[in-house]
């Protein structure tokens, strides 16, 4: 922090020099010099006395006389003028010092305004608490470590690697750091330095596979899983190694690698740790996915749409007919929809699982369902008023009729009705 002041301050006096030094040397070049002076006056006066002579002679006229001597003063002040050099002499000094408060003014705001000092004061503040932080976050010891404070320890770190960039174990710390404040980035590329150093340390080779793991892009995951596979073939029961892979094997539905991982993950605890449970409930849930599933019938309904002879006239010419099903208690999303933009009504129209607009939302995973046939005017399947629509009662799809009818009856005076 003294250096930064002791910048400042040398920037400071050589600005300082810039604006007085020109002052201080005008002013010597206007020092009076005594002794030309009075030889300038000894000549004036002499001159004046030839004009004079010349006047009494009669060898020049009264006019040209005066025009001599007031010409023959103008000289004289020219050549001496005490007062304006007096005067220089003066302002030389107020605005010596004028510029230099101006400049010490400025140069304060300006750095004020646009400088870094709180920056800098805050990076030599994480340099000098660097251990304490490395205390509290490695050790444990006292308070966790703030946003604010996991911000300086990262700062600290960082001009500690500047200085001395071969600490593989200040790169892992960093990497720790970083993600902590969700910077992966800069999580990655501390642990690509750390296991540059030390290719085969544990305790890096599975931070940086949580970082691959927290980003979850898929070649993340796959260089996650050889990082770890590296790790368990020199400690075959790391255990952290061994549940991570279990998560990658997971995401990625390998249900066979997963289970095995899990188990042995399992085996591994003792029954009152508060993960117990936990790994237990996640191995029976990849049992169940891994059991022979039962093909279900898949559900299919002929809808016959029809429409009511009070909207014949009401019938845009261009209209798009949406037959769609939701179910009675479920989300809104549809379940199955039919569009067709050339159609004659009464027609009959088929929903079935192959018209699901998710694969997790079909038709044949719900009981009930209300069928809808709505003819609009824009092309979208969204409600708009002045479009024609017709609903069905709940059906039963085990109890459902072979052909269900459908009138379209109303206008929707609104997009809630």
């Amino acid at each position: 922090m003294m250096q930064m002041w002791v910048m400042f301050a040398l920037l400071t006096l050589l600005a300082v020099l810039f604006v007085v030094v020109p002052f201080i040397r005008r002013e010597k070049v206007l020092t009076v010099d005594n002794q030309a002076n009075a030889e300038r006056v000894d000549i004036y006066y002499q001159r004046l006395d030839e004009l004079n002579a010349e006047l009494s002679n009669q060898r020049i006229e009264q006019q040209a006389y005066q025009e001599s001597v007031l010409e023959l003063k103008r000289r004289l002040l020219n050549e001496l003028s005490p007062e304006q050099q007096l005067s220089s002499r003066g302002n030389n000094r107020i605005f010596a010092l004028t510029g230099l408060l101006f400049t010490l003014a400025v140069s304060g705001v300006f750095y004020h305004f646009t400088g870094s000092q709180q920056q800098i004061a805050n990076w030599y503040d994480a340099i000098e608490k660097l251990p304490e932080y490395g205390e509290r976050a490695v050790l444990q010891q006292g308070q966790r470590l703030t946003a604010n404070e996991l911000q300086a320890f990262a700062l600290g770190l960082r001009t500690k690697l500047a200085d001395s960039g071969d600490d593989a174990v200040a790169w892992m710390l960093l990497g720790r750091v970083a993600m902590s404040l969700n910077d992966y980035e800069m999580a990655k590329q501390a642990f690509d330095k750390a296991l540059k150093m030390e290719p085969n340390n544990s305790n890096i080779l599975i931070n940086y596979s949580q970082v691959l793991l927290i980003e979850g892009a898929e070649s993340g995951m796959n260089r996650a899983a050889r990082l770890l596979a590296k790790v368990l073939r020199s400690e075959p029961t790391n255990i952290d190694a061994i549940s991570l892979l279990a998560l990658i094997a997971y995401e990625k539905q390998d249900w066979h690698e997963a289970k095995t991982a899990f188990e042995v993950l399992l085996a591994s605890m003792n029954s009152e740790d508060p993960r117990y449970a936990m790994i237990e409930q996640r191995i029976v849930e990849i049992e169940q996915k891994l059991a022979p599933q039962t093909e279900s019938t898949a559900a299919a309904l002929q809808i016959e749409v029809t429409l009511s002879p009070n909207l014949t006239e009401q019938l845009p010419s261009q209209g798009t007919l949406f037959v769609f099903a939701k179910a009675a208690d479920g989300p809104a999303m549809p379940l199955a929809v039919a569009k067709l933009t050339n159609f004659n009504l009464p027609l009959r129209v088929t929903l079935d699982d192959s018209m699901a607009m998710m694969p997790s939302l079909k038709l044949s995973s719900y009981q009930n369902v209300i069928i809808t046939a709505r003819i609009s005017t824009d092309e979208s399947v969204m409600a708009q008023a002045g479009e024609l629509e017709g609903q069905s009662e709940i059906i039963a799809l085990s109890e459902a009729l072979e052909v269900i009818p459908v009138e379209i009856n109303r206008i929707i005076s609104n997009t809630g009705n």
